[in-house]
């Protein structure tokens, strides 16, 4: 894609609305204020010269796709060994509102060609010894009888395993005792690529798409707009804008934006970057022979993010395989950020929550350090767990995107690591910003909604009419109501091509 400015914003210029970050929250929020208010002025400004580049790019997003049908942390087991399936159960409805919503842009002409971001994958968990087979044996019992989750599968057979999934199977001891669940109508998601496509259309349809351009600061007038300060990478010229609500969904660099608004919802707030690294297979044979998403047990220790997992994906209409992610660390909030990201995050309002979570946390210091030190023949060693003949050779080592995990106040810990996403308002409906990490993009639809609730009051029972076309599910639970669960899948599997 080419740079495109649509317009070269002067100082002064004001808008009604302006989106800062080119990813996947902008561009969901952006497209559906642009249809609700399609009067309204708005411009997005992105620091890099495309859209989707950072957390929204498939290999920079260590899932693409959650809907929680094979992400274990998602059903966690409980002291008394039963599983709780409630988070499941909850983020799966949310990906069911971006399904619905891709559809319905589907279906307006927003976005083209659904195979170009959107593919049919089955989804599986897959585990190994005792404990962690009868572990997914019960997640299958709670979740199964879930109109959500009716078309659940499991097996502790091999050669069932092996008909779903070879690579895991394949040279394995056949006296070990493995588990597989899984949902033949699993997808997976190219996040960068449905940015890319929402964002043109935005810009097609005069929204000042400015790429290029980084927003260093904000603050209040006294008139109640929010000013920003935005600076052009290329040429270095800086100016200000003017708008009436803002938007931060600039993922990692989100939260030294909202810190420098000012607004008290700010307080509190820090952030904990965790970096990560693939293996990528370059060998196109195995490659052809996985044709799933498999997602195992964390480490102990492990953020959710380091779930291992083995995984196809689809990138610019090429079938890939990779497995991981490889935890590290790494000071930068973005992967085109600075070292100087975290040191300069830290206030006088959010340092007692992030020592804190430093004295609460060292287990997750332990394993980012083995993560970092681990050798190539160590990852592969790894790798070998889930795919025991894999090669040493046929595997090329990627960096994936930063993950800022949300630091927040807690009365009873003084401050606690948040592994989720955070959506903060202002108060006073002006100013929103989008924090932390998975399930994140796979949410994006039912965020914007819910931030659209929050920030518009006044204005939301005028849209809900609009919203329910989008969304026919909207303020229901498709769980709930298995009927409409069977129409909304029947219409957004035709829609976005998933038979």
């Amino acid at each position: 894609m080419k740079i495109r400015r649509n317009h070269v914003p002067q100082s002064g210029s004001q808008y009604d609305v302006v989106l800062i970050g080119g990813g996947i929250m902008s561009a969901t929020l952006g497209t559906m204020l642009k249809e609700l208010e399609p009067d309204w002025s708005i411009a997005l400004y992105e620091n890099l010269h495309q859209a989707g580049q950072e957390s929204s790019d498939p290999w920079n997003n260590a899932g693409t796709g959650h809907a929680a049908l094979c992400e274990l942390n998602y059903s966690p087991a409980k002291a008394d060994g039963s599983v709780d399936v409630t988070k499941a159960i909850n983020i799966n409805e949310q990906f069911h509102v971006s399904l619905q919503y891709w559809s319905h842009l589907v279906n307006n002409g927003t976005l083209r060609n659904p195979s170009n971001f959107v593919n049919s994958l089955p989804h599986m968990s897959f585990v190994w010894g005792d404990d962690h087979a009868k572990y997914l044996q019960t997640r299958y019992e709670a979740m199964a009888p879930n109109p959500l989750f009716a078309d659940m599968q499991h097996s502790e057979d091999q050669d069932q395993i092996s008909e779903w999934a070879p690579l895991l199977v394949d040279g394995r001891a056949q006296g070990q005792r493995v588990a597989a669940s899984r949902f033949a109508s699993g997808t997976d998601v190219d996040f960068g690529a449905l940015s890319r496509q929402m964002i043109t259309k935005l810009a097609d349809d005069g929204v000042d798409v400015n790429y290029g351009h980084k927003v260093t600061g904000l603050s209040r007038d006294t008139d109640g707009r929010w000013q920003l300060d935005v600076k052009d990478r290329i040429g270095g010229e800086k100016r200000s804008v003017k708008a009436r609500f803002v938007f931060i969904g600039a993922g990692g660099g989100a939260l030294e934006l909202l810190q420098s608004s000012g607004i008290p919802e700010a307080k509190g707030f820090g952030g904990f970057p965790i970096s990560g690294e693939f293996l990528r297979s370059t060998n196109q044979e195995v490659i052809d022979q996985h044709y799933a998403k498999v997602y195992g047990q964390a480490a102990v220790g492990a953020p959710p993010m380091s779930v291992p997992h083995l995984d196809t994906r689809f990138v610019d209409g090429r079938r890939s395989l990779m497995f991981g992610p490889f935890a590290g660390f790494s000071t930068n909030f973005l992967k085109t950020g600075s070292i100087l990201d975290l040191p300069k995050s830290v206030r006088p309002h959010n340092l007692l929550p992030m020592l804190n979570v430093a004295k609460d946390n060292f287990d997750l210091v332990g394993y980012l350090v083995s993560e970092i030190t681990k050798s190539q023949g160590k990852k592969i060693d790894a790798l070998r767990n889930f795919y025991p003949d894999a090669a040493d050779e046929g595997w090329e080592l990627i960096t994936a995107g930063q993950r800022v995990q949300v630091i927040k106040k807690d009365p009873a810990k003084g401050g606690i690591l948040q592994f989720g996403t955070e959506l903060v308002s202002g108060a006073e409906g002006s100013i929103a910003a989008l924090l932390g990490a998975s399930p994140g993009a796979s949410t994006a639809a039912p965020i914007m909604v819910e931030l659209l609730r929050r920030s518009f009051p006044t204005r939301f029972n005028d849209w809900e009419t609009k919203l329910t076309e989008m969304i026919p599910s909207l303020g229901k639970r498709l769980n709930d109501h298995p009927d409409l669960l069977a129409e909304v899948t029947k219409e957004t599997t035709k829609t976005l091509q998933l038979g």
